[in-house]
């Protein structure tokens, strides 16, 4: 088991290490023969960013980016000047993603979103920058034209740091960030094959100074709306070696995320080139697919990416507190030894792993089944940034006033952990995608099936039994509920999409806590997550009498430390704990 209370704060500890979920997690979904190889190169990670990395991030948030817009002369320079620490954050990271990188294009899905996750709890600006980085050399490698993926994918691949060209996507203009189809009033006019130039606003504009950017215009004589608007990416540099018309206006003051600089730019004739399947013709700049080609390309992973930040904070903020309780006494003892204190860490913990459960399966779809790719991501992105917000507050309670202060890291996690649920679209918008995706595109039966699966013979599993009867019962309800949804009138179908996007969250979370209970039953005989399971489906899942007073009781004060601190629960002793 973990024992907190020989740490003194989680800076300094190799996050990897101090985390037994997400070390099974990579056992269950790598293959046996590539584990090892996986497994070394995440203890290197969490070892790095545990370490400098996380403590470096305290200081980048004091010291943000700043917009020097002018040298001495006069003359616009549209600098960013970073912290040297942030600098030295961004090459370390790089370089150890190249120390392996030919391991990088084997390794499962999962393995690179330990990582970020890893990252995440030290800093999730600094993964912004780097995922939208794999987000545009991704786009340009599969829409660019031979000439263009010439001129951006070296840079993108490059194994000299000085030459590496990070990415950004410049999407929401001043009117709006989710109507794009109506909000997007950037110009393109073509010049040649496919070189356009580019003049309009941008209103958010993350890693700001970025030397590729994807981004959204609409052709000259376009249409109006989204099948108007082409995807195109922006260098820094012309073609001749000046500066592109990129004028970065201001640095926006931002609640967290500092490490990210977040910024207004102009474009004023921006060399920029089309990225239409390679395609150079206007017509292809106009064939009404450019929205689905950011979408398709960039979208998914990157939701997928911000729900990893919003997984980084809530773990960050469960490890900060668990260390603390162990520390703080109160009253003759340390609060964590106190009933309420340890039902926050249970269920801290429960929803911790819920979360993770949803968010790695949706990464282990990645190339695999492509309605659950379609779906899960977004699911997880709405469950885990929310969950983010939810456990950095709970932190703070357990740090009492000691939390709402800055020298505490607590605060930070709770600034920057509000960022997620906008990120990529506010929970709003996530819900009606996913209403889209099962309307559209018919992903429920998908989703149905990875239940089942999920549930497999937990029905005939003791310890199991009763938390897998109610998953089955709840998936029923969920099939009910989107059929009243389908068959209401708009205006009834228009209330409803949070509340089925919450439903699917919760079935999927729970039938996959159910799959790695059965799997540490069979691998460890441990029913540790048996009991999170069981916990999760009684919260998210069941009916609450008496408002759920004696139902969890027994579990919380009998497993709490086994539960938080990952020791091992016999079954014999779950089911004494729940008859």
């Amino acid at each position: 088991m973990i024992d907190y209370s020989g740490f003194e704060r989680a800076i300094g500890l190799n996050w990897y290490e101090v985390d037994p979920d997400v070390q099974d997690i990579v056992k269950r979904y790598v293959p046996a023969e590539d584990f090892e190889a996986a497994d070394a190169r995440l203890r290197e990670v969490g070892a790095l960013i545990g370490g400098p990395v996380a403590e470096r991030a305290e200081m980048t948030d004091r010291i943000p980016p700043k917009l020097e817009r002018f040298d001495r002369w006069g003359r616009e320079v549209n600098r960013v000047v970073h912290h040297p620490g942030a600098l030295q954050t961004k090459r370390d990271l790089w370089e150890s993603g190249r120390r392996h990188g030919a391991d990088n294009g084997r390794a499962h899905p999962v393995v690179g979103s330990v990582s970020g996750y890893l990252l995440d709890q030290a800093e999730t600006g600094m993964s912004c920058a780097i995922g939208m980085t794999g987000g545009v050399a991704g786009l340009v490698a599969s829409y660019g034209s031979d000439e263009v993926k010439a001129h951006f994918m070296p840079h993108f691949t490059t194994d000299n740091y000085d030459d590496f060209w990070d990415g950004a996507m410049f999407l929401t203009e001043r009117d709006g960030g989710s109507d794009l189809g109506s909000s997007t009033k950037t110009i393109a006019t073509h010049v040649d094959g496919d070189l356009w130039v580019l003049n309009g606003f941008k209103w958010f504009c993350s890693n700001v100074d970025a030397q590729a950017i994807a981004t959204l215009a609409r052709p000259e004589g376009g249409p109006d709306g989204i099948g108007g608007i082409a995807l195109f990416v922006v260098p820094r540099k012309r073609r001749d070696g000046t500066p592109n018309g990129v004028h970065v206006n201001r640095i926006k003051e931002k609640l967290g995320t500092r490490a990210v600089p977040t910024g207004e730019v102009d474009f004023a004739d921006a060399e920029a080139y089309l990225l239409a399947g390679g395609e150079r013709s206007r017509e292809a700049a106009t064939d009404g697919k450019g929205m689905g080609r950011m979408m398709g390309g960039m979208v998914k992973g990157s939701r997928l990416g911000v729900a990893f930040m919003g997984l980084g904070i809530a773990r960050r903020s469960f490890l900060e507190a668990a260390i603390y309780a162990s520390h703080r006494r109160a009253f003759g003892n340390t609060i964590g030894a106190f009933p309420m204190v340890q039902e926050t860490l249970v269920r801290m913990a429960m929803e911790l792993e819920a979360a993770a459960a949803l968010s790695f399966d949706a990464s282990s779809q990645s190339g695999r089944d492509p309605a659950l790719w379609r779906i899960l991501p977004t699911l997880a992105k709405y469950r885990a940034t929310r969950r983010g917000v939810q456990l950095a507050s709970a932190a703070i309670e357990v740090h009492g006033g000691n939390g709402y202060i800055e020298d505490w890291p607590v605060a930070r996690q709770l600034r920057d952990g509000q960022c997620h649920p906008i990120w990529e679209g506010t929970e709003n918008i996530i819900a009606i995608d996913v209403m889209r995706s099962i309307e559209r595109e018919n992903v429920l039966p998908n989703v149905m099936e990875r239940v089942s699966k999920a549930l497999g013979g937990a029905d005939s599993i003791p310890v199991l039994a009763s938390t897998s009867a109610t998953v089955a019962q709840y998936a029923k309800e969920v099939q009910e509920a989107v059929n009243y949804v389908a068959g209401a009138s708009k205006d009834v179908s228009r209330l409803h999409p949070r509340r089925i996007t919450r439903y699917l969250a919760n079935l999927v979370s729970a039938a996959l806590l159910v799959e790695q209970a059965s799997w540490e039953l069979e691998s460890k005989g441990s029913a540790r997550k048996a009991a999170v399971a069981r916990l999760y489906a009684n919260v998210h899942l069941a009916g609450h009498s008496l408002g759920g007073i004696g139902r969890d009781d027994q579990i919380i004060l009998g497993c709490a430390q086994e539960i938080t601190a990952y020791g091992e629960v016999d079954p014999d002793r779950l089911l004494s704990l729940v008859a």
